[in-house]
């Protein structure tokens, strides 16, 4: 029996010292996959003043059916004004283009953390959220345009949840597309984003026509969108999901409203960790290792609810979309089961909009993990939008109630600007 005990004993250590090995051996390829490409993000000694302006391009080697896909680098801008520099990716079909030019989708992407790798169009990254649904844009011949945010591989600051920022990555994202040599792309657009990108999408209907008055916007489509942020944050600040989003967000908000402060606010295990845990990936392993042992030790990343703060529950209410006018049609999908962006919220939006006269169509399905929603609805969004660049109406679903309902104990304000 001992001697069976030892031979299990060293199969087992054995076991493990391969995995280590292993983890080890793809952590160094990892590396040195983004060592290879970080020569194309950095900013360029001559940095174009336009906004928009497509910089340089390179293969993605990522392989897409009928799609050529490209790693792009372009200019865009700060809400200061000040240009700065985005990278992010393209999806161009293969097939000949219309004789109208190929529509334009804008997507972008949820949180995924603020660390140089953890941009999409770095190696690893490319394709995530993308399946049922990008396959289908690039059939219809549509050009799929995909931000990774200023910031994110490139100089920073990132500016997460900040309207402003992300609208004119996304913007400007289809600007460069349309410089691509031979690319055919007309004028016509929809963004399309997930979670963080849905906060992105929804405000793109508001920011984009002024910012782009040269592009025509047909419509914003949203999964599980970050869109009442005082409602999300006061439900989600003590939990997991605090330690997920909040070292993201006081890595940002405070650089474009300087009044808000961390003490008081955040705990002091937030504040010694914000910005190192930021700059992890959201899908990194050992982050959600030290994300769960941190809440089950009881660490809070807010030391207190941010909307009871009135500066922060300024700046979550002046992030928050205000209902779009019925003229911007809008796709808003939710699922019930979500444990991140969760379903209640997007219930208040849709009667809030629905209240408002916009041009809104929801659908709500079930049993979705929030970071399964995109893929998921993915199809649905797709004729969606294949309506909007067909010259369809759009229709609104207000007549059907969302299948959830705020607490009880939740009070609920309108979002900025209703």
């Amino acid at each position: 029996m001992k001697k069976a005990l030892l031979a299990l004993g060293a199969i087992a250590l054995s076991g493990l010292l391969l995995a280590i090995a292993l983890v080890g051996a793809n952590q160094q390829t990892a590396n040195e996959e983004q060592a290879a490409v970080a020569p194309f993000y950095e900013t360029p000694a001559n940095l174009p003043s336009t906004p928009g302006t497509l910089i340089r391009t390179e293969p993605l080697g990522v392989v897409v059916p009928g799609a050529t896909t490209y790693r792009m680098l372009y200019s865009s801008q700060r809400p200061d004004g000040s240009i700065a520099v985005s990278s992010g990716m393209l999806f161009v079909p293969t097939a000949p283009a219309p004789a109208g030019g190929r529509p334009i989708v804008a997507w972008a992407h949820g949180t995924i953390g603020q660390g140089d790798s953890c941009a999409p169009s770095r190696p690893g990254n490319s394709l995530n959220d993308t399946a049922n649904w990008l396959n289908q844009m690039i059939s219809l011949g549509w050009v799929v345009a995909a931000t990774d945010y200023t910031g994110l591989g490139t100089a920073g600051p990132n500016l997460y949840l900040v309207a402003k920022a992300e609208v004119s990555d996304v913007v400007n994202s289809v600007r460069a597309a349309r410089q691509l040599p031979g690319i055919k792309a007309s004028n016509r657009y929809v963004v399309w984003g997930h979670s963080q990108g849905g906060h992105s999408s929804l405000w793109s209907g508001h920011l984009a026509p002024k910012l782009a008055p040269e592009l025509k916007l047909l419509g914003v489509a949203a999964a599980a969108p970050a869109a009442n942020l005082n409602l999300i944050v006061g439900a989600q600040w003590s939990g997991l999901i605090g330690w997920g989003i909040g070292p993201e967000v006081a890595d940002s908000w405070p650089l474009v409203n300087p009044a808000l402060t961390l003490p008081g606010v955040v705990s002091q295990a937030g504040i010694n960790n914000f910005d190192s845990i930021a700059q992890e990936c959201l899908n990194s392993n050992t982050l959600l290792v030290q994300l769960l042992v941190r809440t089950a030790l009881g660490q809070s990343f807010f030391e207190v609810n941010p909307i009871n703060n009135p500066l922060w529950k300024a700046m979550g209410e002046r992030e928050t979309p205000p209902p779009l006018p019925a003229s911007m049609p809008v796709f808003v999908g939710q699922s019930t089961a979500d444990e991140v962006v969760l379903a209640w919220p997007n219930a208040v939006l849709q009667n809030q909009w629905c209240k408002a006269g916009s041009t809104i169509s929801t659908l709500w399905v079930g049993e979705v993990s929030h970071q399964l929603t995109a893929e998921t609805i993915g199809p649905d969004v797709v004729r969606w939008i294949n309506d909007r660049f067909a010259g369809r109406p759009a229709l609104r679903t207000c007549d059907l109630a969302p299948p959830v309902s705020p607490p009880v104990s939740q009070p609920v304000s309108p979002p900025a600007g209703s």
